[in-house]
């Protein structure tokens, strides 16, 4: 379970840079370009940590999937629609629970 979780840190940053860039390149939002290129790379950092921390690697990655999940859920209640909002909601989401079945299962065997 840490593995998955690991590599879904690593795409959900990926796809959250991508999205500020979009958000920048779209609606020349630099507040879209900077959110989500920290919050992408923290995302990032926190999937290359959990070979060495796993604890404070999921504690880091959940935080971010939590945050990310309550901004983006005020925006899609707000606006409505699917792009970017819906999206990045559903993605916070599952980050958020694959971090809490991952701190709640066993430890792996290495």
């Amino acid at each position: 379970m840490i593995q998955l979780t690991k590599y879904y840190y690593y795409l959900f940053g990926l796809l959250t840079i991508a999205g500020g860039i979009m958000g920048y390149v779209t609606k020349h939002s630099h507040p879209s370009l900077i959110a989500g290129s920290i919050s992408g790379a923290l995302l990032i950092f926190a999937g290359v940590l959990v070979a060495t921390r796993v604890q404070p690697a999921l504690i880091l990655g959940g935080l971010i999937s939590l945050v990310l999940a309550f901004i983006f859920v005020r925006k899609l209640m707000n606006d409505g629609g699917f792009m970017p909002a819906g999206l990045m909601t559903g993605l916070s989401l599952i980050g958020a629970v694959l971090t809490a079945i991952t701190l709640l299962a066993p430890r792996e065997k290495r």
